[in-house]
């Protein structure tokens, strides 16, 4: 049962990578492949690991409050994993700041480069 729970859950969040498969017929370029790969890490990737730390963060206050209510032990592992979720939360969020701060500053926020430095014509 717990095999093919797993295997339709893996099914199920590798199938949008099966759609990302398609190539055009010129065989695309590694720049298309790149941006598809950057898009796929920043619209599904992130937000996936954040979604798994706050379900983690839940799994530790439902065990903390509802199962360890009569069992110390219980209460201290709920207690340990709201810890260790809120310092992933605080982790992931300080990456994705620096990133996006070495993002900014460099100018590679959009598709593009901005006020890319050329040398004077002379005519």
């Amino acid at each position: 049962m717990k095999k093919t729970f797993l295997t339709s859950v893996s099914i199920a969040l590798l199938t949008p990578v099966l759609a990302m498969a398609q190539s055009f017929d010129d065989g695309g370029d590694l720049g298309g492949f790149l941006g598809s790969l950057i898009s796929f890490i920043n619209d599904v990737l992130v937000p996936l690991i954040f979604a798994l730390a706050l379900l983690v963060f839940l799994y530790g206050v439902f065990e903390y409050f509802i199962i360890g209510k009569n069992l110390e032990n219980k209460k201290e592992e709920g207690r340990r994993y709201m810890i260790w979720s809120i310092a992933g939360f605080v982790v992931m969020v300080s990456v994705l700041g620096i990133v996006n701060l070495f993002a900014n500053g460099l100018g590679l926020k959009d598709d593009r480069l901005e006020d890319i430095p050329t040398l004077p014509t002379t005519r």
